[in-house]
């Protein structure tokens, strides 16, 4: 149907993931005028390694955004852009050209974990100063591994023609050719910022063995820095933060109330600590947003392996994925709460709140191809409520939305409820970060709760029934006895 009037105004996200490139237009009521989508490569080396190409990356961005422009029709040219990425991911350039020196580390890449064990006795410190557990996920490490393994990035380093940092900063430079800036939501997944200074952490680069001169000047979460290396003229990136840490602002301001769970490569529960950086526990303390007059934070939990575990079990046989979905969906909520193959998750890692980068993924129990898919789809669920446990005790939480690729399976988000005991939201366009950037650029008001589908929690399921066999065979699997559950 024919609009009445064309938008005033529109506004170009760049959502860069951890399977494609994406560019979305929206108008100022937040409707979708286009879209563009392209995927890119992932290299897997081994278990612990997890690479992409970064000049790919800038060039599916470019591509992305040219085709959405171009789809747009009568509609104005972008007010403003944003960029979000994949926030633990690093990768090295050469400061006066923007020459990319290494691939770009995913944040999934564990190469440098060994790197970590003569910092465990300063894991409480690093952990009080960053808010991140020890973990070769971060950016720490990689950082130290390129210099030390990659003969470029050692050269660039020895003659001060070296910048490593997040994706984000790569990205931002290459597109806009202004120094290279760090906004706080990367920058603090580095495991290097100090997010109460909004600055690098001289400790924290000292005890890691990074020097500064390497790394990107402070920045913010805004910025206005003319776009010159993408067909979009007369337009300023004015927003770049982290994939993830865009999340919540679909909404407008993040709500302290509220749980945002992205379902998506990895699986990310949010729930908002406004200005205050809470104790993370076995969680983690993250960086929503930074200007220059305040720093929003929240408590986070991650599963490392949702669709990224999919992926997984299907390069290791014959697995129909799509089939195997529509049997999910097809099959009764008990079968799927309480499947009688395990599936311990420890694809890239076991994240919050069991950190344990050496966990190998394994079935306990035999089955088909079609079991071991349920049993998988059921562990992402597991490790959702594993995390909920320790954000619920920190607050109520009066509702959760749910995001991302994965949260399209209804099946997924009814075992999710049924586990959590908690109804969940799901907005009619699930592709949450695309929507985040919108709601930075624009400051749109937020859209109603109430148009969302929601899913409640049935109190004769058996969820918690099949979460305790799995929790007591997963922690019997760490080598202890599984605590008491709360």
């Amino acid at each position: 149907m024919k609009r009445s009037s064309q938008p005033r105004n529109t506004w170009l996200a760049l959502d860069q993931g951890g399977q494609a490139s994406r560019a979305l237009l929206f108008d100022e009521a937040g409707r979708e005028l286009a879209e563009a989508r392209v995927p890119i490569a992932t290299v897997r080396i081994g278990d612990d390694r997890v690479e992409h190409d970064a000049q790919e990356i800038v060039a599916s961005l470019a591509t992305v955004a040219a085709r959405a422009l171009a789809a747009r029709g009568d509609a104005p040219a972008p007010t403003a852009a944003g960029l979000a990425t994949q926030r633990s991911s690093i990768v090295c350039w050469r400061r006066g050209t923007g020459e990319a020196l290494s691939p770009v580390l995913s944040w999934q890449d564990r190469r440098a974990a060994a790197a970590l064990e003569p910092l465990r006795e300063r894991e409480p410190e690093i952990r009080r100063l960053s808010g991140l557990p020890l973990s070769a996920h971060y950016g720490a490490t990689k950082i130290r591994w390129c210099v030390e393994h990659l003969p470029s990035v050692r050269d660039a380093a020895e003659r001060g023609d070296l910048v490593v940092g997040p994706l984000a900063t790569f990205i931002a430079t290459r597109l806009t050719g202004a120094p290279a800036r760090v906004d706080p939501a990367n920058a603090a997944r580095t495991q290097l910022w100090d997010a109460a200074r909004g600055d690098w952490c001289p400790r924290l680069l000292a005890l890691f063995g990074v020097a500064r001169e390497w790394l990107p000047a402070p920045g913010l979460t805004v910025l206005d820095a003319p776009i010159t290396e993408m067909p979009v003229p007369g337009t300023r990136l004015s927003v770049v933060t982290g994939d993830q840490s865009a999340v919540p602002f679909a909404w407008g301001l993040p709500r302290e109330d509220t749980l945002y769970l992205n379902l998506g490569t990895g699986a990310f529960l949010q729930r908002a600590t406004g200005m205050e950086r809470a104790e993370p526990g076995a969680l983690l303390a993250s960086v929503l947003y930074g200007d220059a007059s305040r720093t929003l934070y929240s408590l986070e939990g991650t599963v490392n392996g949702a669709a990224s575990a999919i992926e997984w079990l299907a390069a290791r046989g014959s697995l129909d994925v799509d089939a195997a979905w529509r049997r999910w969906e097809a099959a009764d909520r008990d079968t799927r709460a309480a499947p009688e193959l395990l599936f311990l998750n420890g694809v890239s890692g076991l994240g919050s709140p069991f950190w344990r980068s050496d966990f190998v993924p394994r079935f306990i129990g035999e089955g088909n191809s079609e079991a071991q898919f349920f049993a998988l789809v059921a562990s992402i669920a597991c490790l959702v409520r594993e995390n909920f446990d320790h954000l619920k005790r920190t607050g109520p939480i009066a509702r959760a939305i749910a995001t991302g690729g994965l949260a399209r399976s209804d099946g997924l988000l009814e075992l999710i409820a049924d586990l959590c005991g908690i109804r969940l939201l799901r907005p009619a366009h699930p592709e949450a970060t695309a929507r985040g950037i919108f709601g930075l650029l624009a400051r749109a008001p937020a859209p109603a709760f109430t148009a969302m589908q929601s899913f409640d929690p049935d109190p004769a399921s058996r969820a918690d029934a099949g979460f305790r066999r799995w929790r007591d065979a997963m922690h019997q699997a760490m080598g202890g006895n599984p605590p008491a559950h709360r």
